[in-house]
């Protein structure tokens, strides 16, 4: 999940939280933290303040701390969230279009 408001700032800031309760393990918290500063940095963001939030459980304590498959989901996600922020291009007023003139002498509709 990602929280976001203005800064008075030239940059953008982050902060991230990696509750235990849904990475019960250190090094899955860990190696969240590390892929979402990677690529905060790498994303070139306007002066905002971001913060990363787990929402749900990622893994639990049975299986592996961490896998590439978690890696790779981990990387779509944020890229997807941190892109979302991203300033959108504005669409240029379509010019007003002059009216058509018929030229003088022939009028249509008028016989």
């Amino acid at each position: 999940m990602l929280y976001t408001r203005p800064n008075a700032l030239p940059h953008a800031r982050l902060g991230v939280v990696a509750a235990k309760r849904f990475a019960p393990r250190a090094v899955t918290r860990n190696t969240i933290k590390r892929i979402t500063r990677e690529l905060f940095r790498t994303t070139p963001l306007p002066a905002i303040d971001c913060i990363v939030r787990l929402s749900r459980p990622v893994n639990g304590k049975d299986g592996p701390a961490t896998t590439s498959a978690l890696k790779a989901q981990l990387r779509v996600e944020l890229a997807r969230l941190f892109a979302s922020q991203l300033p959108r291009p504005r669409k240029a007023l379509a010019a007003p279009q002059a009216a058509s003139v018929a030229p003088s002498g022939s009028q249509p509709g008028l016989s």
